[in-house]
Parts: C-alpha cells; sequence; structure tokens
C-alpha cells in the first residue's frame, strides 16, 4: 500500500487533520506544482512561536483558615508546576499520544508513519499523529483566540491549518524545553466534565491531586485527552464504559513501551475505573456562604482597583486564577447560621439576618440569613430562597432594608454625651408628644412636624421622668424625642454619618423629627459596623471583607482596614456603660451573655420589623427580622416563625436571642476582656428632678405586680374553671395558640412608605398619626 493511498483511506477514515504533517506535505504539495525550494523555505524560515494568553484559572474564595468556600471560573483549570504532576501521569500521556516526545524536534516522522499505518488498518484512531507539541499549539491558539471565527480557524481539519501548525510547533521546540512543553500541555489539555489542566482533572475525577495520582488514574485521564467528550464519566455508563476502553488501550501502550510491566498493566486493567466525582461549584449560588459570597464578588465587580472596566474586572475574575483571602471566619458563620436556624425556618415569609464585625479592623466575620441563597421553583417570589442578599445593602445585593427602630437612639445617646450631658442628667417628659417645632436638617430648614402624636409604650404612657441612663435602658420614644431636639437632630445625623450610617437602597438620610426612633431604612451589616465602632472606643472602621489578593504568579496584594476615629474615645467608653444596662436593667434584661457585653433592641412602626444591634470588645453584630413580602403590609404580629408563636415580634424577643446565641458561640474560644471604665468625673452624677421618687414608686408598683402574677400563676386553673375560660381544676389540657392564617403575596419585596394608618414607634411604642415625612420632601 503506497502512502498516498494511506492518506487517502485515512483521510476518508475522517483522520485526515492528525497526518497530514511536514514529511508527508512536501511530496503532495510538490505534485500540486509547489517547487521544492518552497517546501524548505516553508519549514526553514519559520515564525516567532505562537503568542501565549495566560491560561484561564480558577478564583477562589478562601476564609481565613485558607479553606475555600466559592469559586468563580471560565474554565476550571488550576496550573501546576510539572513536579507537581505525578511521574506516572507524565509517562502515560505522553506513551499515548506521543511515545517519541522527548526524541524528536517538534515532528514525530517515524511516529507519524506508523500512526498512519495503525490507524488505517484499525479503520480508526488508535494512536495519535500530531506530536504534543503540535497539540499544544493547536490549543494555543484556541485559548488566545479573541473571535469564535478565530477559534475555527484554529480547529479547521485542512492542510493550510495543519502546515501553519506545524511550523509553529517547531518555532516552540526552539523556545522551550522539553520539560517545559510537556508542563504547559499537561495544563492546558482539556479532560471532560468540564476540568481544563490535569490538577482540575484530577480533583474532578477522583478527588485527588495531580501530584498523587495513581497508576490507573494516570492512565484514565490520559485516555480521556484524545476524546474528552465521548469519555467524560460525568455524563453516563456508556461514556463510562468508553473512557475505560481507552484506559487499558492507555496501559496495554505504556506496557508495550515497557514504561510498566505486564503484570501491572493486566491488573490495573482488572481494576474498576473508580470514578469519585468531585463538584466544582461556581458562583455564589452554590456557594457554602452565599451571602458572604455575594458580598466580595459585588466588591470585586465595582471597585476600579480590580480593573478600570466592569468587563475587565468581570474578565479578571472569571480567567484570573486568583486566591481571594478574606475575612470569614468559619466559627462565626458556624454560630450566626445556627443561631438564626433554630429559630427561623426557610420556609417562613419572615426572615431574620445577621451581620458579625470584628471592632478596630471592619474585618466582616459572618453573613447569615434565615433563606437559602437562589431562586424559587417555578420563579415564585416567596418560598425558602432569595436572590437578595439580606445582610448587605442595595449596592451589595441587597434590598430596601428595615427601619431600623430604636437602634438609633444611641446616635442621640452620644451626641448629648459628647454636649457634656451625665448619666443622671435629664428631665420630665409627658405621656403624649407633638414634634411641632425646634427640630431642622442639616439644611437649616424646619422639618416639624405638627400633625404627629408620638406615644410612649404600654406601661410607660403616663410619661414621667428619665435620665440618659433610663431613658436608654427602658428605650422610651418621648425621651429621645425631646433629647434629640435639645442636642440637635442635626448633630445627632451628623454623628450617625460620622459612624458609617447609610440608607440600604442608597438614598439621602432622611432627616426628620423620628430620626432617632430609626425611620430610616438599615441593612445589617451597616448597623454592625455603627455599632462596632464604640466597641473600638470611638474608631469607625469601613466593612471589609477582602484581607488579600495573590495573583496566579504569587504577587500579594494587602487590603489594609480603613479606619477613622471619629468619636472621641471617652465618649466612647461613656456610651459603652450605658447600654451595657441594657442587660441587666434594660429591655434584654434576663438574657445574659456571660461576658461584658453593650447593646440595644429596636422593634419598629407597628411591628413591621425589629432588630438588636450589640457588641464585646471582640465581636460587633447585627439582627434584624421582617416578613420578605413587604414589611408595612405584613407587620410581625401574631405570626408563628420557625415552631414559636408570637402576638408580637420585638427586638428582645427574637433578633436578642439570635444575637445572644451566636455571640455566645463565636465568642466560645475567645477570653473574655471587658469595656473600660468611663470617666466618671466628666460622665458620673448630673440631675433629673423627680427621678428618684418616680423609681421608688416605681419599685413598689412592680413589687405589687410581681405578688400578684405569683398568685395568678399559682391559681391560673382555678381561676379559669371559676370564670368559664379553661378546665377544670382537675383536668389537664395541652393549650397553644394559633396564629393567623398565612396571607397570600400583596406587594413587592419592600415598600418604600408605610400606609396612611396608626403606627408605633421604637421599642413597640404607639403613635396616633402617620407619618407626614414623604420621599420627595426629604
Amino acid at each position: 500500500m503506497t502512502v498516498l493511498k494511506s492518506i487517502t483511506r485515512l483521510g476518508a477514515a475522517g483522520a485526515l487533520s492528525g497526518v497530514l504533517v511536514a514529511a508527508l506535505a512536501a511530496p503532495v504539495v510538490s505534485g500540486a506544482g509547489i517547487g521544492a525550494k518552497s517546501v524548505a523555505d516553508t519549514f526553514n524560515d519559520l515564525p516567532p512561536a505562537p503568542r501565549e494568553e495566560p491560561l484561564s484559572q480558577v478564583t477562589r474564595l478562601v476564609d481565613r483558615t485558607g479553606r475555600t468556600f466559592a469559586q468563580f471560573y471560565e474554565a476550571n483549570r488550576t496550573v501546576v508546576p510539572l513536579d507537581k504532576v505525578s511521574a506516572v501521569m507524565r509517562r502515560a500521556i505522553v506513551a499515548i499520544e506521543d511515545a517519541r516526545f522527548y526524541e524528536h524536534g517538534g515532528l514525530d516522522v517515524i511516529g507519524t508513519l506508523r500512526a498512519l499505518i495503525t490507524n488505517t488498518q484499525a479503520g480508526g484512531i488508535k494512536q495519535g499523529g500530531s506530536s504534543l507539541t503540535q497539540q499544544l499549539v493547536k490549543n494555543i491558539l484556541v485559548e488566545s483566540a479573541r473571535t469564535e471565527a478565530e477559534r475555527d480557524r484554529a480547529r479547521a481539519p485542512n492542510l493550510a491549518r495543519k502546515i501553519t501548525e506545524l511550523r509553529l510547533a517547531l518555532a516552540l521546540e526552539r523556545k522551550y524545553r522539553k520539560d517545559e512543553i510537556l508542563e504547559k500541555y499537561l495544563n492546558i489539555a482539556y479532560f471532560g466534565a468540564g476540568a481544563h489542566g490535569v490538577e482540575a482533572a484530577a480533583r474532578r475525577f477522583f478527588s485527588t491531586t495531580a501530584a498523587e495520582l495513581t497508576l490507573t488514574q494516570a492512565a484514565t485521564l490520559a485516555g480521556a485527552v484524545r476524546a474528552p467528550y465521548s469519555t467524560d464519566p460525568s455524563i453516563g455508563q456508556e461514556h463510562r464504559a468508553r473512557l475505560k476502553m481507552r484506559r487499558d488501550l492507555v496501559l496495554d501502550r505504556m506496557a508495550g513501551l515497557k514504561l510498566i510491566t505486564q503484570a501491572q498493566a493486566a491488573e490495573a486493567k482488572a481494576s474498576p475505573l473508580n470514578i469519585r466525582l468531585r463538584p466544582e461549584p461556581g458562583g455564589c449560588a452554590q456557594s457554602d456562604h452565599p451571602y458572604y459570597c455575594l458580598y466580595v464578588h459585588r466588591e470585586l465587580m465595582t471597585n476600579e482597583v480590580f480593573g478600570a472596566t466592569a468587563d475587565v474586572r468581570r474578565a479578571r475574575l472569571a480567567r484570573g486564577g486568583l486566591v481571594v483571602r478574606t475575612s470569614l471566619d468559619p466559627r462565626a458563620q458556624r454560630a450566626a447560621d445556627q443561631a438564626i436556624r433554630q429559630r427561623v425556618s426557610a420556609e417562613d415569609t419572615e426572615v431574620a439576618a445577621e451581620a458579625m464585625i470584628e471592632p478596630g479592623t471592619g474585618w466582616i466575620k459572618a453573613m447569615a440569613a434565615s433563606k437559602r441563597f437562589g431562586r424559587n421553583p417555578g420563579n415564585k417570589k416567596n418560598g425558602p430562597r432569595t436572590t437578595f442578599n439580606l445582610v448587605a445593602d442595595v449596592r451589595h445585593g441587597g434590598g430596601q432594608g428595615l427601619q431600623a427602630g430604636s437602634t438609633f437612639k444611641v446616635f442621640t445617646l452620644a451626641t448629648a454625651l459628647q454636649q457634656g450631658w451625665r448619666f443622671d442628667d435629664g428631665f420630665d417628659t409627658p405621656g403624649v408628644m407633638t414634634p411641632a417645632q425646634g427640630y431642622r436638617d442639616c439644611s437649616g430648614r424646619p422639618v416639624n412636624d405638627p400633625g404627629t402624636e408620638i406615644h410612649n409604650a404600654s406601661g410607660e404612657g403616663k410619661g414621667g421622668p428619665h435620665s440618659i441612663s433610663t431613658g436608654t435602658w427602658k428605650s422610651v420614644n418621648i425621651f429621645y424625642m425631646m433629647l434629640e431636639r435639645k442636642v440637635g437632630l442635626c448633630n445627632v445625623v451628623k454623628t450617625a454619618k460620622a459612624l458609617g450610617v447609610t440608607r440600604a437602597d442608597g438614598t439621602p438620610l432622611r432627616e426628620v423629627p423620628t430620626f432617632t426612633l430609626g425611620v430610616n431604612e438599615m441593612d445589617p451589616l451597616t448597623v454592625a459596623a455603627s455599632f462596632a465602632a464604640f466597641a473600638a472606643r470611638g474608631r469607625y472602621c469601613e466593612p471589609l471583607a477582602i484581607t488579600e489578593i495573590v495573583d496566579r504568579d504569587g504577587r500579594r496584594t494587602h487590603v489594609s482596614p480603613a479606619c477613622e476615629q471619629v468619636i472621641d474615645r471617652q465618649v466612647a467608653d461613656a456610651v459603652n456603660w450605658v447600654l451595657t444596662g441594657v442587660f441587666d436593667k434594660g429591655t434584654m434584661k434576663g438574657q445574659d451573655l456571660d461576658r461584658p457585653a453593650a447593646g440595644k433592641t429596636g422593634t419598629n412602626n407597628g411591628y413591621t420589623s425589629a432588630w438588636f444591634a450589640g457588641y464585646t470588645p471582640h465581636l460587633a453584630a447585627a439582627v434584624s427580622v421582617g416578613d420578605i413580602r413587604g414589611s408595612y403590609k405584613h407587620p410581625l404580629t401574631d405570626v408563628r416563625i420557625g415552631d414559636q408563636y408570637y402576638g408580637s415580634v420585638q427586638g428582645a424577643s427574637l433578633p436578642g436571642p439570635i444575637w445572644v446565641d451566636s455571640m455566645r458561640a463565636a465568642l466560645r474560644h475567645t477570653e473574655a476582656k471587658g469595656f473600660p471604665g468611663p470617666d466618671m468625673s466628666r460622665f458620673g452624677g448630673g440631675n433629673t428632678p423627680g427621678l428618684e421618687e418616680g423609681e421608688e414608686e416605681a419599685g413598689e408598683e412592680n413589687g405589687r405586680r410581681g405578688r400578684h402574677r405569683a398568685y395568678a400563676k399559682r391559681h391560673r386553673k382555678l381561676l379559669r374553671w371559676l370564670f368559664g375560660h379553661g378546665a377544670r381544676p382537675h383536668e389537664s389540657r395541652a393549650h397553644e395558640s394559633r396564629p393567623h392564617e398565612s396571607r397570600p403575596y400583596e406587594g413587592p419585596l419592600r415598600e418604600g412608605r408605610p400606609p396612611e394608618a396608626r403606627r408605633r414607634h421604637g421599642d413597640g411604642h404607639r403613635r396616633d398619626a402617620a407619618p407626614r415625612h414623604r420621599r420627595d420632601r426629604h
């Protein structure tokens, strides 16, 4: 059989692109009228080696321990040096693809003729005709192609492409050593199942590394390269059967070349494939910590430091092979996840979200929410999943947020202490207040609201004297509305802004009289960062998730915290002293963290949302709860959340316990530390007329109420029977309050403004008229 006849038959079998190499091309082009000198010039005047773009690699997000929790890629590839690839893998790929690789200079005439004869006799491809260097050239041209037309030209099965490929292969052999070429080939080749390069293939096929591949595993991967799509083990059993045939062919070839013994080959062929497919999820929806992932992703996509344009940033993330180190603390994240999961179900329309931040650095330690991240079946609006980052603001993928309630009183407290108020300074308060005068925004414009009445919560409706301390511990609305007027609304707004407070939707803060009652919609991360500044003695740090970026060449870019002293240290110490009283004298009494802690509850208008924000010297956190269908249309009253029924959700009834449990677990291995004591010569003392007498009277009243409650508890069954409200005294019957039936979806994920109806402010405090503040005015 002549060579030309062999070429003809092999071309008919679909293998023309694998055998038309220079040694065979010369007589063909000569027969076509091209002189021998032209052929010689074609292979003597070589072009430069092909342009090589950096290979597309996986970008990984890792937590503070170095564990990967998310990844992004255009091609699942991790480049490794040749010494990180097992020797048996190197031998296997050379044996099946280019046995004379270390002997030829880019063109293996003997190997090509052998492949020509073997494949022609078999009627198909049994051995490769192109050298490894030629295959590398083809992969380089495909990888670096900028358009689909360029990619098509790099794959075109014609003589012109093969001659160009060969000339570039000879040029490549002049540029690199053999081991360098083999390393490049092993990193660029596609092995199937979405795995590009030998390291990704080892992880994907066998859940191992390229350095630890065994003989049978190496032979399997070497066999997959020739036909990665028809042997893809992730598709089905037929593909796996073809992959096993290819593996056995590699083993026979290695034995024939005496790279292994016949006995080793037989033993390996008798073993199953033992494929252990390892998932290689991409993007945040498949991340272990999706909300944290989404925050980091938005940071990278919107920060010009990461790239001049959005396209550049997107390409760098998808192809860059970066390691993005973050401040994510696995212990804190696990603590937040578990604390939320124990009390709020993903199926609930009510959602809980929590952010944890380290004071003094701004490093974000955890971001958790009760909903799973992603789309609901059928793209339904309500379900166990959400596409909103419930922990963050709109810029980082969040929604419009929830009104922060009485957590905002801390900014008025800090402003008053800065202006010279003392812990026991205060004044008498009425039972009802109308903010009709004395309020100006930071432009100097009056923003009074004479049509609104502010009431305190039940138990404090009579008004009375309150000091800075008692007004905070009891979260007294009217006291704080009056205090805000005395210290200046604009001054309170400036304090909040200095502590990083911005609205979740990115619009300007609403500078209105009820600012101190938390009328602005916030996200947990922003609130946690502002409270962390008090733990850091007045040093505010911008929330920071990325601590370092390591590029594909190992160059490191460290990201330093962005911090500023915005509150006087002594003022911060004084705020901390007051807020510690919330746990033993105020709205969180009885919920102990077992270590020094400070914080503030927040229950919003008509129970539309509930918050708790607090901190220790080591960690700050904020928890929010609201209905994902719309907080104003669906207040937190008469609801079942998780397995608990709530007549109304307040800051201390659900967000508070979540905060306590998560913080206790997150700090379990951290030594307890107290806050620096306040300067009592500056903040101690003060005067509130009538306060002591009122507290004594209140104490006596509380004693009477306590005795009454104890009596009622002891005789509850008897009283129920006497008044016809329960079983007879000797009967025992389980009683469980039932929630109202759930209402259908009535509106968007978030509403911008409460309906015109009666409202509650602060920690469940009622007012009689709707707010007259409108977005178009403020």
